[in-house]
């Protein structure tokens, strides 16, 4: 198990949630915290502990982003007009490792973040290497040469438990995707629910 791996199955256990909808989750089989205090009877979470899982939750989901790269994303979603929490929501699913993720180009997040940093991705022609890179409607990304073939990218196409969204729009011949708008809360398939509006409180009081 690498890693990455080890790294996205606790945060499955932490959370008490598959916040991937994954088969494998070992939430699926133990639905209490990790370590020999896991299965103690849960307490009823206070409003600051609800507005920091809700954080940790959303900052998990797209590859446990550190405190400082998931703060800088708030920090912009705020100085945008409209809502912030669908703002950042927005954000959130602009990054290019989002985007291949979406795309089923790959099967994990994690996966999708390395797959950028190895060079395997252009956008609008160029390579890009760097995951958080902010894509904008109407760039289109798309798997470089032999890439192609990689038989992680195939497993991804090939993955029956998420379908692609319809802001994403994918040409498997070619093996490209084209972000088409920038979603909100509702558009995205999220396998469990997120709440942007307690981040937005989390990051107000603190």
């Amino acid at each position: 198990m690498t890693k990455r791996t080890s790294a996205k199955y606790k945060i499955d256990r932490r959370m008490g949630e598959n916040l991937w909808g994954r088969p494998k989750s070992p939430v699926n089989k133990r639905d209490y915290g990790p370590g020999q205090h896991g299965q103690r009877r849960r307490t009823k979470l206070s409003d600051f502990g609800l507005q920091l899982r809700a954080k940790q939750k959303l900052k998990g989901y797209y590859g446990d982003l550190t405190e400082k790269q998931f703060r800088r994303v708030y920090s912009e979603a705020e100085r945008q007009k409209g809502d912030t929490g669908e703002n950042l929501i927005g954000l959130l699913e602009r990054r290019l490792d989002a985007l291949v993720f979406r795309a089923k180009f790959v099967v994990t997040i994690f996966a999708a973040r390395q797959f950028v940093n190895h060079g395997h991705v252009m956008v609008n022609g160029k390579r890009v290497n760097i995951p958080s890179y902010k894509l904008n409607v109407g760039d289109v990304v798309e798997i470089r040469g032999k890439s192609k073939q990689l038989t992680m990218v195939l497993e991804g196409i090939d993955l029956p438990e998420r379908d692609v969204p319809d802001y994403v729009a994918v040409n498997y011949s070619k093996m490209t995707a084209e972000l088409t708008r920038v979603p909100q809360l509702g558009d995205v398939p999220y396998a469990v629910s997120m709440e942007p509006n307690l981040v937005v409180e989390y990051y107000a009081k603190n």
